[in-house]
């Protein structure tokens, strides 16, 4: 059979050659070709620079972080306070670089030296504070702070531990008045009181504490105001740059807060962190208060805490030894936040100017002493800022805070300088408003005897500036023989030498110096009212002198402690001339030779006292000396011709021609 011719396969069309295709046929394919390279290549670009971008971002923002800037070591310090402050998560570069890709920029242009500066050693110790570099507070802390926000009073309790025994505390309550807000709604006063008005200064260091010159607007008026201690002229003072007064200029350590390791201590007894352990606020203050040079000496000085109560209180060793351990731990972990040796920083290695304890901070301006033309001062009274504060001593109870209503202040405390007027000011009329048991003392037992005020040394404070006492001390009167009355309450607890010593606010003479308050009060009377008893010596008047004084140049001849009349014991140490201050020849007591003689008064008793008028001199010798120069022979007390008065017994022939003179 046959088989079948199976089909030919269908054969596709063979594809046009080249010479085949037509031009334009060929032109679309040749493109599509080419297009694929430049949009693989366009997406390696866009792909590349998306990369770039987000990791060049990250990066920059990698380098203002917290984690970065505490890769070096030197930047411990730093980085340790910065952990204990109210902006602990807020990235370093939020402060000190702020928003903006330009300030950036320039920010990591300006701090590329430091890639070399800290490998090769040559930083500074301690990093000094970017003063000059931060930008404009408005665009730094108003990221985050709203300037005319109004803040009420916050009560501040501060708990103070003695270095005695017993740690005993002090507890310091007061207002603080912060303030701040608009001005139009009754508010911009406080310490915020500078956000809501222009204020201008001159700061002759690098530091800014040394201001001689402040310039204000309050009410559309400007007012400058110059340091008394200053001698720049007006064209050095133009030399300097005039800064705006800012949130950085009081809040300089907001956080980085070097603080002292003697407040550190009270809140961690306070808090109980510490161990109240016996002499432990003593043994902690001696061994962080010190500088070390490496952490190691300081570690052996702290360690040596433990042997103190083993060696020198075994009981209580035996008793607390885990509590004296913890002590220890405690102490070093107070130095590892308050001090590091190895970049030379401490507590007072970095000033802060919030507050005016430690350091100058707000008495860098009000410190009483900055004058304006007409001599009104940067006001220093402690109410501008804060309440006065309430003390209570240990085992005192704190009293609440309490503030005085703004608006009834008498017309003498609007003086610019009233705080330092008010220590001559002193008078009875103080009463109507404040206690006033030993003004100036420190027992806390008056308004007057506030231990806050008047047991701290203000160092930083110009009460005693030349020009400001010559404002408001009164002036110099000479000395008019009778003692002045004491203008003031005077009680059990009034000390005289507090206002009345050699370098006080009203000195006393100097032959004063070895008075006592006993001594004060037999001289000087007060002007409290009659029939007011303030509870105290009541002073009397110094007695009257009963005979002349001419010829009788030894007071101590007559009244030593054991001659014929003994003075007071508290007047031993006394000399002729402060005798003579405070007791004077009574009236009628005629000196010889005056023109005119009293009646001659009845001869002395011992009963009869010298009163201050109807006294004479004594009776003169009505015969020579010559053979009859013992005067006892015949003027005995005990007998003899004429017997000298009772009151006479133990005086010596001296002692008698020391008053009586022959006839002349």
């Amino acid at each position: 059979m046959t088989q079948p011719t199976p089909p030919e396969p269908e054969v596709a069309p063979a594809a046009p050659t080249v010479e085949e295709t037509s031009p334009a046929e060929a032109a679309p394919a040749r493109r599509r070709r080419k297009r694929w390279p430049i949009f693989l290549a366009g997406l390696a670009a866009i792909g590349f620079l998306l990369v770039f971008f987000i990791a060049s971002t990250e990066i920059l923002h990698w380098t203002e972080s917290t984690a970065f800037c505490s890769l070096c070591h030197v930047m411990k310090p730093e980085y340790t306070t910065y952990h204990n402050s109210a902006h602990a998560r807020a990235e370093c570069g939020t402060c000190h670089i702020g928003p903006g890709a330009i300030p950036a920029i320039q920010a990591k242009l300006a701090n590329a030296r430091y890639l070399w500066v800290y490998p090769l050693n040559r930083y500074e110790r301690p990093i000094p504070s970017p003063i000059h570099s931060l930008r404009p507070v408005e665009v730094v802390c108003e990221q985050c702070h709203w300037p005319e926000k109004h803040y009420t009073d916050r009560v501040v309790v501060k708990n103070q531990y003695a270095t005695d025994e017993e740690n005993s505390l002090t507890q310091v309550a007061f207002n603080v008045r912060t303030g701040g807000g608009r001005e139009n709604e009754g508010q911009g006063r406080g310490i915020h009181w500078h956000i809501a008005n222009p204020v201008y200064y001159i700061a002759t260091d690098e530091k800014l504490q040394d201001i001689p010159w402040v310039s204000a607007e309050f009410d559309g008026v400007v007012t400058e105001y110059m340091s008394v201690d200053s001698n720049l002229t007006p064209d050095a003072l133009a030399k300097y740059e005039k800064r705006k007064m800012d949130c950085v200029d009081c809040h300089n350590r907001a956080s980085h807060n070097f603080r002292r390791p003697n407040d550190v201590l009270d809140e961690a007894i306070a808090q109980g962190v510490l161990p109240a352990l016996p002499y432990i606020k003593d043994q902690g203050v001696k061994v962080l208060e010190q500088q070390y040079a490496t952490e190691e000496e300081a570690a052996a000085a702290i360690a040596a805490v433990e042997d103190f109560y083993k060696n020198e209180h075994p009981d209580i060793y035996a008793e607390r030894e885990a509590e004296v351990r913890t002590a220890v731990t405690v102490l070093q972990e107070i130095f590892d936040r308050t001090q590091f040796p190895f970049m030379n920083v401490t507590w007072e290695s970095h000033r802060n100017n919030i507050g005016h304890k430690d350091f100058p901070g707000c008495f860098r301006c009000h410190d009483g002493k900055h004058l304006s033309a007409d001599n009104q001062a940067i006001r220093l009274e402690c109410n501008l800022c804060h309440t006065i504060p309430q003390v209570a001593g240990p085992g005192q109870v704190l009293q609440p805070v309490s503030s005085v209503p703004a608006g009834n202040e008498p017309d003498s405390h609007l003086s610019t300088t009233w705080l330092s007027e008010h220590r001559f000011q002193f008078d009875a009329s103080c009463e109507a408003c404040h206690t006033t048991d030993n003004p100036g003392g420190s027992d806390n037992t008056s308004f007057c005897s506030n231990s806050a005020c008047h047991a701290t040394e203000w160092a930083f404070a110009g009460l005693n500036a030349p020009q400001i006492r010559e404002l408001s001390a009164p002036p110099r009167q000479p000395g008019s023989g009778v003692p002045n009355p004491i203008p003031h309450p005077v009680n059990a607890t009034t000390d005289c030498q507090v206002c009345h010593a050699a370098d006080a606010v009203h000195p006393y003479p100097e032959n004063h110096t070895a008075f006592t308050n006993d001594m004060c009060a037999g001289c000087h009377t007060s002007s409290q009212p009659v029939g007011q008893d303030t509870g105290g010596p009541q002073p009397v008047s110094a007695p009257a002198i009963p005979h002349q004084l001419e010829g009788m140049s030894e007071c101590s001849m007559c009244h030593a402690l054991d001659a014929m009349k003994p003075f007071p014991e508290s007047h031993a140490s006394f000399t002729n001339d402060q005798c003579a201050n405070c007791h004077q020849p009574g009236e009628g007591v005629t000196e010889p030779g005056a023109t005119s003689t009293p009646e001659a008064a009845p001869e002395a008793t011992p009963e009869a006292a010298p009163t201050t008028e109807g006294v004479a001199a004594a009776p003169e010798i009505p015969h020579d000396l010559a053979g009859r120069d013992n005067c006892l022979m015949c003027h005995d007390p005990a007998g003899g011709l004429k017997p000298a008065p009772s009151d006479h017994v133990g005086r010596t022939n001296d002692t008698c021609q020391g008053c009586h003179r022959p006839e002349s």
